[in-house]
């Protein structure tokens, strides 16, 4: 089982769950974080961390967003790791809880 970063995430990339992942395995886009699903240890400590809640356990991924979970294991074949957090894209307030931004995805 792994963790998924759900749509809510674009456009916000906050960071507190990259800074309380014991094993490191998030990965950063432009304006965008990503789970490794092999590295993933399901510990969870992530979930609670994201201020847009983004993040789901993959068998509680919101019905219409189950394309993200391979689009994480995509993603992070491609991306850097990121190991430490950093801030929040500077408009993160006003587009988070926004709905349908998959297409503001930057790879």
């Amino acid at each position: 089982m792994t963790f998924v970063v759900t749509d809510n995430c674009i456009k916000c990339k906050y960071t507190d769950c990259v800074e309380v992942c014991p094993v490191d395995c998030f990965y950063e886009g432009p304006n965008f974080l990503v789970i490794h699903p092999d590295e993933c240890i399901d510990c969870a400590l992530c979930e609670p961390e994201c201020p847009a809640q983004a993040i789901f356990s993959e068998d509680e991924v919101p019905s219409g967003m189950e394309n993200f979970i391979e689009l994480n294991a995509e993603l992070a074949e491609i991306w850097p790791n990121i190991t430490e957090r950093k801030d929040a894209l500077p408009d993160a307030e006003e587009w988070d809880g926004k709905p349908g931004k998959i297409a503001d995805l930057e790879r």
